[in-house]
């Protein structure tokens, strides 16, 4: 079975990805410092085929020592989202771009490369056009300059697929609750009010679950994907901050809603996103933004625990 990779392995996406893998029978190795969680792998320690190095990815010698003994490789560390870059800048530009160069140093031509990206590299779209892959990129945000900074180096490697990710929802072994949809219905739930700032800035969204199957289906079908960028989101999940909300009441009826006036939204991003490309190669995300609320209303009504986030 193939030998898989993957880079800050116990993040939130990564924790996921690395139980469905394992799950699967691929030989699963992460690398990761558990900086932010101790305990999003600790269930995987049973299974034979899973293997987590506590280890700093941002040094020469760890990526030497184990990068070529791998098929695939997924380098999901990085330090993500706009708030955490730009509190540590340096961290950020040494781990989103620093670690793809050394990488892209010590892998072999025969190495397949699977690469999560961000689609808020498009920054402000246009306002009756959807983005696609070939739209102009003009990201605001650190998070998104060295995003894309490292998509271009992995894209480099003529065995590499890269996904721009819409704005991830879902519950992790290594929850997140700053993201929009989750952080909306954790705010729902726990203060029956949500305060809206900016509604009509547009987005797009990908249940966590989906991302997984749509890096499956780049392992199971990569001579087909090779050299391609892809956006990777819900295609029925392009819509606007006030219109989130609103179908998060729509489940929760409870929540008030409120829209503020006077304050603007530090994360400028605006805009819908085509799907249609790797749809049309043969993969189509599915979990609906109902199901994910609804899956996200259960998790906050019934455990009480504080998810601590990165910044």
């Amino acid at each position: 079975m193939k030998k898989i990779l993957i880079t800050g392995g116990a993040g939130y996406l990564g924790s996921v990805l690395s139980t469905e893998l394992v799950r699967q029978g691929y030989n699963v190795t992460v690398i990761d410092l558990l900086k932010y969680e101790k305990n999003s792998l600790s269930h995987l320690f049973y299974f034979k085929n899973f293997t987590l190095i506590t280890a700093d990815i941002n040094k020469e010698e760890v990526i030497k020592k184990y990068i070529k003994k791998f098929d695939f490789i997924i380098p999901l560390a990085a330090l993500v989202g706009a708030p955490l870059c730009e509190k540590n800048k340096l961290l950020a530009k040494k781990t989103n771009v620093g670690s793809l160069k050394l990488i892209l140093k010590y892998i072999k031509k025969s190495q397949k490369l699977i690469y999560p990206t961000t689609n808020s590299g498009y920054g402000i779209g246009q306002k009756n056009k959807y983005c696609d892959e070939e739209s102009p990129l003009n990201p605001i945000s650190l998070y998104g300059v060295t995003k894309l900074e490292a998509e271009k180096i992995v894209m480099q490697h003529k065995n590499s697929v890269a996904f721009r990710l819409a704005t991830v929802f879902g519950f992790s072994y290594r929850m997140r609750t700053d993201l929009l949809v989750n952080n909306f219905v954790e705010r729902a739930v726990k203060t029956k009010k949500l305060d809206i700032f900016e509604p009509h800035f547009r987005r797009n969204y990908v249940h966590i679950r989906d991302v997984v199957k749509a890096m499956l289906f780049a392992i199971k079908n990569f001579d087909k994907l090779k050299n391609n960028i892809f956006n990777l989101g819900l295609s029925s999940a392009n819509l606007t901050k006030i219109n989130l909300a609103k179908k998060i009441k729509s489940h929760y009826k409870p929540v008030k809603i409120k829209i503020i006036k006077n304050r603007s939204d530090p994360d400028k991003r605006d805009y819908y996103v085509s799907n249609r490309k790797i749809e049309k190669y043969g993969f189509k995300a599915s979990v609906t933004l109902d199901t994910g609320i609804k899956e996200l209303i259960s998790l906050f009504s019934n455990v009480d625990v504080k998810f601590i986030n990165n910044y």
